[in-house]
């Protein structure tokens, strides 16, 4: 399998890109003087649109792409003018917010990490444009215009013809990469440069990248995705036309399957019980044991809903060894359009803020609720092929993720890889493989019953449906007498993180754009609850085949509680719940007993809780061990008497003798 750590270098094939291949982009200084047509400027889709996650507050949208031709070249010498471009979506724009830029003079407290390129720099495209460094204008209130990165039209030898700065006789190339200032659902380049191409037949072409937005606030539909639009509007002293100004750029979906994301059974064969996995109050789990795999939950499985929704972070991290800045190239990371020249201090996450880096790839969160006094829970440090194989998913050489210490703890700057939680042990029961599972311990907050554990995607495929499982376990130690484990049922919330029921923003603040919160960033809106685990009392079922109290014969009832015993039994005590079947039932039905405390017998008449009754009855208590006994007589017993021990049986109807046998 390819390694999908490394960057996916893919243009799009679509006419833009066949059309900008064969002209020149920018033009070529001293090439010409332009024929005099109009003005004119068409919009498209920089990319293949991508697919967002309904989930996400930071979704990346898809690049827009302004390419002009035609025009009046102005004289050589002259300041270029330049033109305000504001795109309107219909969601919140999230870029991050970058307001202390590098070297900027024309501050903006909402300055962001958008980004519009001029003339694709660094791209692989034909042309002036193209060949030049990517050079950054610190002044993103005013951009090209008075007070800011002013550019001219070219007059001293080679760049005779090309955007300058500092003077019309300087060779220095202007600037290219321009901010965008984020308010609400738009975002607007100030003072971006607007010069017609010098000969017929070229471009000039404005690369809009780095759009974040909440698709959290966008419908996802069905089965046809909801939509983020973008239109776009250019203001400037002189009118320029524009085609095709409104656009799609994302369709959402929501990125974790609902079917697929769930509890399966801890041989990974299967759906684990819908219910969870049953454990009995008096008999104990222990993740250490190496004889039995009593302490397996199941397999927490995350699956993606379309093959880009679990990404890696990009950007130079995680082992990506390149820099996403080609104009154009499609990553499949969190990270964007990577640019460290456009930062600020991120003091928040103790990190410096880099415009188009993401703090992290996707990370995948199981949040455990009701989880019992004296109940421990572990999770696999690292996804697994079932709980007692650590190997690699099928497809896979590597692994796809791994835990890390907290749900929003940033990796720190370019290049930097997750925090990984410490392993704390080797899960080894029921070994299939030689590959153990390294395992560490959720921590569990004693006064809420809750707890979570975090993975983040270091390896994914954007070519399949991803499937990652990870390993989870149970200990307790049983004591029945203690009412420990609590009867109930441990509940999974499995997401994306962070969310905001992490406490690291709230859904009003994630949902907008910030200079100091995370990114990705999620919703709970769209969490998807499994039942986990299930403990139930130890009971035992009695049958007493028959009872009566009508022609003058009563039956006498007596039901034993041995777990004092010289076995070392639990002690417990518990009610038995009398079900009766046949003729006058009592109308309480059943009927509840006193609780028997261990040790002792609870006795009764039918005559006194089922008078008039005539067939048999069922005893459930909530204790192991029980056993009961039945006296048949007429009153007094002068004439019949007769006595039985009533038949131990399980659940499903057998006897014990039948359940051992078969």
């Amino acid at each position: 399998m390819p390694d999908f750590r490394k960057l996916i270098i893919a243009l799009a094939v679509v006419a833009l890109f066949a059309g900008l291949a064969s002209a020149q982009v920018g033009g070529t200084p001293n090439s010409g003087t332009n024929a005099g047509q109009t003005f004119t400027c068409g919009v498209t889709n920089g990319s293949v649109t991508p697919t967002l996650r309904a989930e996400g507050f930071t979704e990346e949208s898809g690049d827009i792409v302004i390419i002009c031709s035609g025009g009046q070249a102005g004289a050589v010498g002259s300041i270029i003018p330049t033109a305000n471009i504001t795109l309107f979506y219909n969601t919140t724009v999230t870029s991050r917010l970058l307001p202390s830029a590098t070297g900027a003079t024309g501050g903006n407290s909402s300055a962001s990490e958008a980004l519009l390129l001029v003339d694709e720099p660094g791209s692989t495209l034909t042309g002036y444009g193209p060949s030049q460094a990517q050079i950054f204008c610190g002044s993103p209130s005013v951009g090209a215009g008075p007070g800011g990165c002013v550019e001219w039209i070219g007059q001293s030898g080679a760049t005779t013809g090309a955007p300058v700065s500092g003077s019309a006789t300087s060779t220095t190339p202007g600037a290219n990469v321009f901010q965008g200032v984020t308010t609400g659902n738009q975002v607007t380049f100030f003072g971006i440069p607007v010069l017609p191409p010098t000969s017929s037949g070229d471009t000039r072409v404005f690369r809009i990248t780095n759009v974040r937005v909440n698709a959290n606030g966008v419908t996802a539909g069905g089965a046809t995705p909801g939509s983020v639009t973008a239109s776009i509007s250019i203001n400037s002293a002189t009118s320029i036309a524009i085609t095709n100004s409104t656009l799609t750029v994302g369709f959402v979906q929501q990125g974790l399957s609902t079917s697929g994301t769930l509890l399966r059974s801890n041989g990974n064969t299967g759906s684990a019980s819908s219910s969870g996995t049953s454990y009995a109050q008096c008999s104990s789990a222990s993740v250490t044991s190496t004889s039995s795999a009593t302490a397996a939950v199941g397999v927490l499985q995350f699956q993606e809903n379309f093959a880009t929704a679990f990404k890696i972070r990009g950007g130079g991290a995680n082992g990506v060894a390149a820099a996403q800045n080609v104009p154009g190239f499609i990553y499949n990371s969190e990270s964007g359009f990577v640019l460290p020249s456009v930062n600020s201090a991120n003091s928040s996450l103790g990190t410096t803020g880099v415009a188009g880096l993401a703090d992290y790839g996707t990370r995948l969160k199981a949040t455990f609720t009701n989880v019992p006094s004296g109940v421990s829970l572990y999770v696999s440090t690292h996804d697994v092929v079932n709980d007692f194989n650590g190997g690699f998913a099928p497809t896979y050489s590597v692994y796809q993720a791994a835990l890390v210490v907290s749900e929003s703890a940033s990796n720190g700057g370019q290049g930097a890889s997750p925090a990984l939680s410490a392993q704390t042990a080797t899960w080894g029961v029921n070994q299939t493989s030689a590959v153990a599972v390294p395992y560490a311990p959720v921590a569990i907050n004693a006064s809420t019953g809750t707890g979570l554990a975090v993975w983040e995607v270091i390896n994914t495929n954007p070519n399949q449906i991803d499937t990652i499982d990870f390993g989870l376990y149970i200990n307790y130690t049983a004591n029945a007498a203690a009412n420990s484990p609590a009867p109930g049922t441990i509940s999974v919330t499995l997401s994306y993180a962070p969310t905001p029921s992490g406490g690291a923003f709230t859904s009003t603040t994630g949902a907008a754009s910030s200079s100091t919160l995370p990114i990705p960033r999620f919703s709970d809106s769209l969490d998807i609850t499994k039942n986990v685990a299930v403990f139930n009392l130890c009971t035992t079922p009695l049958l007493f085949p028959y009872v009566i109290n009508v022609n003058g014969f009563d039956t006498g009832l007596a039901i034993a509680n041995t777990t004092t015993d010289p076995f070392g039994t639990s002690a417990q005590a518990g009610t038995c719940a009398l079900y009766f079947y046949g003729s006058t039932a009592p109308t309480v039905n059943p009927f509840i007993t006193p609780s028997v405390p261990t040790g002792t017998v609870y006795a009764n008449l039918a005559s006194t809780i089922a008078p008039g009754f005539s067939g048999y009855m069922i005893a459930n208590c909530n204790f192991q061990f029980a056993h009961g006994f039945a006296f048949v007589s007429d009153v007094g017993a002068r004439n019949l008497a007769m006595g039985y021990l009533a038949l131990v049986f399980t659940s499903t109807g057998r006897s014990a003798t039948e359940a051992l046998n078969n």
